[in-house]
Protein backbone atom coordinates (compact mmCIF):
# COMPACT_ATOMS: atom_id res chain seq x y z
CA UNK A 1 0.00 0.00 0.00
CA UNK A 2 1.71 2.98 -1.38
CA UNK A 3 1.44 6.14 0.83
CA UNK A 4 2.04 10.31 0.07
CA UNK A 5 2.50 13.80 1.93
CA UNK A 6 -0.27 16.05 0.86
CA UNK A 7 -0.36 19.28 2.09
CA UNK A 8 -2.73 22.26 1.90
CA UNK A 9 -0.87 24.86 1.72
CA UNK A 10 -1.55 28.60 3.73
CA UNK A 11 -3.22 30.38 0.35
CA UNK A 12 -5.79 26.88 0.24
CA UNK A 13 -6.25 27.00 4.25
CA UNK A 14 -7.16 30.99 3.76
CA UNK A 15 -9.10 30.76 0.83
CA UNK A 16 -11.63 28.08 2.74
CA UNK A 17 -10.55 25.41 0.25
CA UNK A 18 -9.77 22.42 3.04
CA UNK A 19 -13.07 20.94 2.42
CA UNK A 20 -13.46 20.79 -1.24
CA UNK A 21 -9.41 19.05 -1.24
CA UNK A 22 -10.64 16.60 0.75
CA UNK A 23 -13.80 16.23 -0.72
CA UNK A 24 -11.87 15.95 -4.61
CA UNK A 25 -9.65 13.19 -2.49
CA UNK A 26 -12.79 11.01 -1.60
CA UNK A 27 -14.03 11.49 -4.99
CA UNK A 28 -11.08 10.35 -6.32
CA UNK A 29 -11.29 7.60 -3.97
CA UNK A 30 -8.06 8.51 -2.57
CA UNK A 31 -7.98 7.42 1.26
CA UNK A 32 -6.95 9.62 3.76
CA UNK A 33 -4.76 7.94 6.96
CA UNK A 34 -4.04 10.64 8.82
CA UNK A 35 -4.73 14.58 9.23
CA UNK A 36 -3.97 17.81 11.08
CA UNK A 37 -3.25 21.09 10.80
CA UNK A 38 -0.62 22.76 12.34
CA UNK A 39 1.28 26.04 11.76
CA UNK A 40 5.41 25.98 10.66
CA UNK A 41 7.36 28.37 12.11
CA UNK A 42 10.00 29.88 9.11
CA UNK A 43 12.58 27.06 10.39
CA UNK A 44 10.26 24.45 10.25
CA UNK A 45 9.45 24.83 6.81
CA UNK A 46 12.69 25.84 6.04
CA UNK A 47 13.75 21.96 7.46
CA UNK A 48 10.83 20.59 5.48
CA UNK A 49 12.69 22.71 2.27
CA UNK A 50 15.83 21.65 2.83
CA UNK A 51 16.46 19.84 -0.56
CA UNK A 52 15.38 23.54 -1.94
CA UNK A 53 17.90 25.44 0.15
CA UNK A 54 20.18 26.66 -2.67
CA UNK A 55 17.25 27.53 -4.92
CA UNK A 56 16.68 30.97 -5.36
CA UNK A 57 12.84 30.48 -4.18
CA UNK A 58 13.98 28.97 -1.05
CA UNK A 59 13.31 32.04 0.93
CA UNK A 60 9.93 33.03 -0.78
CA UNK A 61 8.85 29.75 -0.51
CA UNK A 62 9.51 29.24 3.71
CA UNK A 63 8.29 32.76 4.47
CA UNK A 64 4.95 31.76 2.36
CA UNK A 65 4.82 28.18 3.80
CA UNK A 66 5.53 29.74 7.29
CA UNK A 67 2.75 32.68 7.09
CA UNK A 68 -0.06 30.50 7.84
CA UNK A 69 -1.66 27.25 8.99
CA UNK A 70 -1.39 24.30 6.64
CA UNK A 71 -3.13 20.79 6.60
CA UNK A 72 -1.22 18.13 6.46
CA UNK A 73 -2.33 14.40 5.58
CA UNK A 74 -1.33 10.89 4.95
CA UNK A 75 -3.08 10.03 1.49
CA UNK A 76 -2.63 5.60 0.57
CA UNK A 77 -3.83 3.45 -1.80
CA UNK A 78 -2.69 1.59 -4.66
CA UNK A 79 -1.08 4.07 -7.06
CA UNK A 80 -1.27 6.65 -4.59
CA UNK A 81 1.30 9.16 -5.85
CA UNK A 82 0.74 9.48 -9.11
CA UNK A 83 -3.13 9.28 -8.57
CA UNK A 84 -2.99 12.41 -6.52
CA UNK A 85 -0.38 14.52 -8.63
CA UNK A 86 -2.93 13.71 -11.70
CA UNK A 87 -5.49 15.52 -9.42
CA UNK A 88 -3.26 18.56 -8.19
CA UNK A 89 -2.18 19.05 -11.79
CA UNK A 90 1.07 20.64 -12.61
CA UNK A 91 2.99 23.12 -10.11
CA UNK A 92 2.77 25.82 -12.79
CA UNK A 93 -0.74 26.12 -12.56
CA UNK A 94 -0.94 27.58 -15.96
CA UNK A 95 0.39 24.73 -17.52
CA UNK A 96 -2.13 22.54 -15.20
CA UNK A 97 -5.05 19.92 -17.00
CA UNK A 98 -8.57 21.78 -16.46
CA UNK A 99 -10.51 20.24 -13.86
CA UNK A 100 -7.29 19.94 -11.40
CA UNK A 101 -6.84 21.65 -7.92
CA UNK A 102 -4.07 24.20 -9.10
CA UNK A 103 -5.59 24.49 -12.45
CA UNK A 104 -8.96 25.60 -10.52
CA UNK A 105 -7.87 27.14 -7.31
CA UNK A 106 -3.74 28.37 -7.95
CA UNK A 107 -2.96 31.70 -7.69
CA UNK A 108 0.67 31.37 -8.81
CA UNK A 109 3.31 28.87 -9.33
CA UNK A 110 4.02 29.12 -5.25
CA UNK A 111 0.23 29.80 -4.00
CA UNK A 112 -0.67 26.89 -5.86
CA UNK A 113 -3.16 25.59 -2.82
CA UNK A 114 -1.44 21.61 -2.48
CA UNK A 115 1.80 20.27 -2.45
CA UNK A 116 2.19 16.35 -2.95
CA UNK A 117 5.57 14.31 -2.84
CA UNK A 118 7.02 13.03 -6.07
CA UNK A 119 7.81 10.00 -5.31
CA UNK A 120 8.17 7.21 -2.97
CA UNK A 121 11.47 8.05 -0.97
CA UNK A 122 10.36 11.44 -0.86
CA UNK A 123 6.86 10.73 0.60
CA UNK A 124 8.30 8.38 3.06
CA UNK A 125 10.91 11.18 4.14
CA UNK A 126 7.66 13.91 4.04
CA UNK A 127 5.88 11.85 6.41
CA UNK A 128 8.27 11.58 8.73
CA UNK A 129 8.80 15.16 9.06
CA UNK A 130 5.05 15.67 10.66
CA UNK A 131 3.53 12.39 11.73
CA UNK A 132 4.74 9.62 13.80
CA UNK A 133 3.65 5.83 12.68
CA UNK A 134 0.99 5.95 15.67
CA UNK A 135 -0.55 8.61 14.19
CA UNK A 136 -0.91 6.93 10.70
CA UNK A 137 -4.34 4.53 10.32
CA UNK A 138 -2.91 1.27 9.02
Amino acid sequence: MEKTLSIIKPDGVRRGLIGEVIRRLEKAEIEIAAMKMLHMTKKEAEGFYAVHREKPFFGSLTDFMSSGPIVVMVLKGEGVIAKYRKLMGATNYKEADPGTIRADFATDIEKNVVHGSDAPETAAEEIKYFFSELEIVK
